[in-house]
């Protein structure tokens, strides 16, 4: 049954699920989800905890196994299955089903999932677990910008503080939708203002530029023609030593895909149709980034760009003349729009 993450707290103050899942890309969100239910098992005897990592070469039958075998320290145990990827696979689906079925006796699993994409909602192991009978499906929404001031405020409330509307928008400016980096930072003023109302000054002098330079942040920055933005998100990715190749890489596969379906729209095909075929899938959050990019830009724009991606590569491994970061920052500004010559 799906839970509102809202409705979350009052929930685990009654008799829990056998089965929990929480499913999302916010990390802060889920983390904190997660440690909800974790508190609510140890105040209701769930005192023994087993992790496990469901990566490649993982095997289902230690699932099994840990729902069966009896637990040495306590009554009631805790299993917490981590699924980073969000694809089990064809073992893993049944080994799901079949917990599902029958749910081990005093053990309540955990179950950590990125956000499921359409196609992987409509799969059977995922409808159990969204719509099952045993367990409860907690989606995890990340904040917009739009969102971003309200959730700081009410976040500065829970931390005994108040602040200026000019305040708020500053501290937004500067965690730029990293709600991980928002939280520590509300923790500083908490120790800085001292009860008090938080002001643009008191901002100032604590927060850090906490901006969330990450690789999928810059692809869609890329892909919705901020050409600054990604400049500025390309030169914080590489202060912070993430590889060029990594970062070009990325860029890359966006590129292949916006080839392919410029290629196919051009051939009379809609987007949707190029959607639903696009491999890797385009999730549905996604479609308006590539439907900008292919509108500012003619059908035969994409592939071209891929040359630069290959100079880039020869570059960046001292095979090919040139500073590959520069030739990085070209890119972008390509990909989002700049007719920059190659």
């Amino acid at each position: 049954m799906k839970l509102n993450p809202a409705q979350l707290g009052k929930h685990l103050q009654g008799a829990l699920a056998p089965v929990y899942v929480v499913s999302g890309d916010e990390p802060l969100l889920c983390q904190e989800a997660c440690d909800a239910i974790r508190q609510a098992a140890r105040q209701q005897g769930f005192s023994e905890r087993q992790v496990l990592h469901a990566e490649a070469g993982f095997d289902w039958g230690q699932l099994y196994e840990a729902g069966a075998s009896l637990s040495l320290f306590a009554e009631k145990r805790l299993i917490e299955l981590r699924i980073a990827n969000g694809k089990p696979g064809d073992k893993g689906a049944s080994a799901l089903l079949d917990y599902l079925q029958r749910p081990a006796e005093d053990t309540l699993l955990l179950i950590s999932l990125p956000k499921l994409d359409g196609s992987t909602q409509k799969s059977k192991w995922a409808k159990a677990l969204i719509d099952g009978a045993h367990s409860q499906f907690l989606q995890i929404w990340p904040v917009d910008s739009s969102q971003l001031p309200g959730w700081i405020r009410q976040r500065l409330a829970q931390a005994g503080l108040a602040a200026s509307p000019e305040a708020l928008e500053l501290i937004s400016a500067r965690v730029e939708g990293n709600l991980l980096a928002a939280a520590q930072e509300i923790e500083k003023l908490k120790l800085l203002a001292d009860g008090q109302q938080v002001d643009v000054d008191t901002v100032q002098a604590s927060v850090a530029d906490s901006a969330r330079f990450d690789v999928f942040g810059l692809t869609d920055a890329v892909l919705n023609g901020q050409a600054g933005h990604a400049l500025r998100m390309l030169q914080g990715l590489r202060g912070e030593g993430v590889e060029a190749l990594f970062i070009l890489a990325m860029l890359v596969r966006e590129l292949r895909q916006l080839a392919s379906l410029a290629e196919q729209h051009a051939q009379g095909v809609s987007l949707e149709k190029a959607f639903a075929s696009a491999r890797p899938p385009i999730w549905d959050k996604r479609k308006p980034l590539y439907s900008k990019a292919l509108q500012r830009s003619p059908s035969n724009y994409w592939r071209p760009l891929l040359s630069l991606a290959q100079q880039i590569d020869a570059q960046a491994k001292g095979q090919a003349p040139g500073d590959a970061w520069q030739s990085l920052a070209s890119l972008c500004l390509q990909m989002a729009g700049q007719k920059l010559r190659l």
